[in-house]
């Protein structure tokens, strides 16, 4: 199999971007996904250590996604120890969507739902001062 030739392209627009739905998809690591932004050195290190998160996506996928990883990473001053993208992880994490519900259900049982969503809506909030969400 070839290597996947990189579509990234830095992105920036003047002002505060907040909304994910501003960003072209050159911007994306798995851009038919619209999947972890690269818009910055801070951005490139969470795609790395989300790749294997990542469900639903094809090997030819994640091969896009790692060129377009390597490319970004190289723009933003990040070094990358990996040469492929089989390094980062193959399979998503197993049975993450039956875990969430569990968690939920058990916050349900204990009360702390409610407070659980607060907390994170609170954190949601702050993390969107300032950068790309």
């Amino acid at each position: 199999m070839n290597p996947a030739e990189a579509t990234w392209q830095p992105y920036e627009e003047p002002g505060d971007l907040t909304m994910r739905s501003n960003l072209p998809d050159t911007v994306f690591a798995f851009p038919r996904q619209r999947k972890e932004p690269l818009t910055d050195a801070h951005h490139v290190r969470n795609a790395v250590a989300r790749f294997d998160q990542v469900i639903d996506v094809s090997d030819e996928d994640r091969a896009l996604a790692f060129a377009n990883i390597e490319k970004a990473a190289q723009y933003y001053g990040v070094n990358l120890t990996e040469t492929n993208w089989n390094q980062l992880g193959v399979h998503p994490q197993q049975n993450r969507e039956e875990a969430a519900a569990q968690a939920v259900e058990t916050k349900r049982e204990r009360g702390e739902l409610e407070e659980a969503a607060a907390k994170a809506a609170a954190t949601r909030r702050r993390g969107r001062k300032g950068r790309v969400v």
